[in-house]
């Protein structure tokens, strides 16, 4: 069985975007195209990738900016067959402590309304609902949540 245990999360290689534009079309109903996510997996003074590999390759990424003191995370996705298994949680928790070395106080992103699931995984992370962002995504025009939290508080997590 695919286990947490398994799992490195590192800094994503060039090497690594096939299988990203593969969970994100997997994970998606509107996904981001190839370009954009080559472009998204670089690490600079605004942009911070995580990737998670498992003995069979990457099963998973988050995508976040910098901005400000706060970290916002802009995807996080797990391949179908790695999902349920804590690993969205290492990323989260891995990009929370980077943010957290780098001065980053808070961490903030948009959820669909309509995706219960990962409101309720965020919310099991210390983040609450602080505004929406009415007809936010352009594939339906559902609106997006947006959810905030303390990087302190969710390193305390276990």
């Amino acid at each position: 069985m695919n286990r947490a245990a398994d799992i490195e999360i590192r800094i994503p290689r060039a090497g690594d975007l096939p299988a990203v534009v593969r969970i994100e079309g997997a994970s998606f109903a509107d996904p981001w195209s190839e370009s954009f996510l080559r472009e998204e997996l670089a690490n600079d003074v605004l942009r911070m990738a995580l990737v998670a590999e498992g003995p069979r390759g990457v099963c998973g990424y988050i995508m976040s900016w910098r901005v400000a003191d706060q970290l916002h995370v802009l995807n996080v996705a797990v391949d179908p067959a790695w999902r349920r298994r804590g690993i969205g949680r290492l990323l989260l928790k891995e990009a929370a402590v980077r943010a957290w070395a780098a001065g980053l106080e808070e961490i903030t992103l948009e959820v669909r309304r309509g995706n219960v699931s990962a409101i309720r995984f965020y919310e099991g992370l210390g983040l609450r609902e602080v505004g929406v962002r009415e007809g936010y995504y352009i594939d339906n025009g559902e609106d997006a949540l947006i959810m905030t939290g303390s990087l302190a508080a969710l390193l305390e997590m276990d």
